[in-house]
């Protein structure tokens, strides 16, 4: 759990198998290669109910386990909870935010933030396109935009 004046982050997408847990494996390795891990509370999660209790897709895994950086999430759905107890949401596309937006207008003590992960891109991509239905490259795509936007919102929140 977060230390004392611990920040929390989470990450998401339609089902939490490709791009959400990308960015959340990239963020919790960016966290611990600047020995800020303790600071931060780091998850992911879907707007949908599709996947629930999978593993991330093999495609993502494999990807990841090419930079070096080990993913372990089961895919969860979003909870009320969650926009009450994390600072930060961040997804992945226009339908990701209107359906959180949609969800968080139902939350009395809703104190997160929700935003594009991609409006933290130094490139301005802003939408980080679903790679599900892609191939190998598209996911390769995926860790590039989830590197760079990590990067620049660590440093905007450290």
């Amino acid at each position: 759990m977060a230390a004392n004046n611990g920040k929390a982050v989470l990450f998401v997408c339609l089902g939490n198998i490709c791009r959400s847990p990308i960015a959340e494996a990239v963020f919790r390795k960016l966290v611990t290669d600047n020995s800020v891990v303790d600071h931060w509370r780091v998850d992911s999660a879907a707007t949908s109910t599709y996947e629930i209790g999978n593993p991330p897709d093999h495609r993502g895994q494999a990807c990841m386990r090419k930079h070096g950086t080990t993913m372990s999430h089961v895919a969860r759905q979003v909870t009320k909870d969650d926009f009450a107890t994390f600072d930060h949401i961040l997804c992945m596309d226009e339908s990701n935010l209107r359906e959180l937006k949609k969800k968080a207008s139902q939350v009395r003590n809703c104190k997160a933030k929700i935003e594009l992960l991609g409006s933290y891109d130094p490139q301005k991509q802003l939408i980080i396109q679903d790679p599900y239905y892609g191939n190998e490259e598209d996911f390769e795509t995926v860790y590039e935009q989830c590197v760079r936007c990590c990067k620049a919102f660590l440093e905007t929140y450290s």
